[in-house]
């Protein structure tokens, strides 16, 4: 028998499930404080539920709750990094940075990811399975719970393409911005896509106001094909449309992530054709130092690098920054700390 996954219903769907059982229907509203409010692991905690009404949903559904399996904290900013176990055996990373304006946590969507970006982690074993809106709630209420800190900002950019999980990623926020749990603006949500063109337009259609950022990585679609897949499918130029588009009907400003690698996408000259791509859009560049990972030989850009290419992007009045870099000493990349644990438990078998 499929367990019903309880806390992936909106409010209005867990007092229809809940009446479904034969129960009053004030029961879903208990329920719902004490899952998405309270944030409790399970119901034995839930103290004003019957016993009656445990039982039936012990037996139903699926309570999703994330297992700690490892935490790591930053001895040089404080950043923690979280390696969570699903109920399956599958793991995913979550990332809890501090910021003068509060704590923001960067959620996997994905267990693993099969979009084939040749400098990220994540990607490296391929996709095991996508998340649940329950588990991607759970990453952030976990994290709360563990810390005692209010939550204000999620960043939907870890382990995982959002919108190869889409369905689940739009449940997901519809959950996270409710007024009747943890109320985080949808303004405080933002959610990283390397360029699936259609969902881009599909999102903009939903005229939600959440914050959209691209992985660009490459101002031309030759060199973009060289490190991201995606690239063969989808061109710079229909990427640059869609968000065009998604710019007009919510009246959001992009971001463009760009990761720097030395000799490979961090001269002058691909400075300028970038600022020449995004120019007159409302828009801004995020650029990353990229992260190196042992099974790639790519290398992070110098700082006279970077500092070049951020200067020719100011010069031509783009709005850039470069990523404070957090969680080095962590395995602070997207998927890191992932492989590396799968990968020790491996050689123990």
């Amino acid at each position: 028998m499929e367990l019903t996954d309880i806390k992936s219903f909106d409010l209005d769907e867990l007092t229809e499930y809940i009446v479904s059982l034969g129960e009053p229907k004030f029961r879903a509203k208990q329920l719902y404080e004490w899952m998405h409010v309270r944030l409790v692991p399970g119901y034995d905690e839930m103290t004003n539920i019957p016993a009656s009404l445990k039982a039936k949903l012990k037996e139903n559904t699926f309570y999703a709750s994330l297992y700690p399996e490892r935490v790591q904290v930053s001895k040089e900013d404080g950043t923690s990094k979280y390696l969570f176990r699903l109920y399956d055996g599958n793991y995913i990373e979550s990332v809890l940075m501090h910021y003068h304006h509060g704590d923001s946590v960067c959620i996997s969507s994905q267990a693993g990811c099969r979009m084939g970006c040749r400098f990220c982690a994540s990607t490296l074993d391929g996709l095991a399975r996508n998340l649940y809106p329950s588990e991607m709630l759970d990453q952030i209420y976990r994290i709360q719970s563990l810390t005692g800190n209010r939550v204000s900002n999620v960043v939907v950019m870890g382990s995982g393409e959002p919108f190869d999980n889409f369905d689940n990623f739009i449940k997901f926020e519809k959950l996270l911005t409710d007024e009747n749990g943890l109320n985080i603006s949808a303004r405080n949500l933002t959610v990283s896509t390397c360029g699936l063109v259609p969902r881009i337009y599909e999102l903009a259609d939903m005229r939600l106001q959440i914050t959209l950022a691209i992985s660009l990585h490459s101002p031309t679609d030759e060199m973009r094909k060289k490190l991201m897949p995606v690239a063969n499918k989808y061109s710079i130029s229909e990427i640059m449309d869609a968000c065009s588009y998604y710019i007009e009907k919510t009246g959001r400003r992009i971001t463009f992530e760009y990761s720097l690698v030395k000799g490979e996408n961090d001269g002058s000259e691909h400075a300028l054709i970038l600022a020449d791509l995004v120019k007159g859009m409302n828009c801004h560049i995020n650029l990353i130092p990229v992260n190196p990972i042992k099974e790639r030989d790519y290398r992070q850009s110098d700082t006279k690098s970077i500092k070049k290419f951020k200067d020719i992007l100011e010069k031509n009045r783009i709005q850039v920054t470069v990523r404070r870099e957090m969680g080095r000493d962590i395995d602070g990349a997207c998927g890191q700390l992932r492989k590396r644990y799968m990968d020790d438990n491996a050689a123990k078998i």
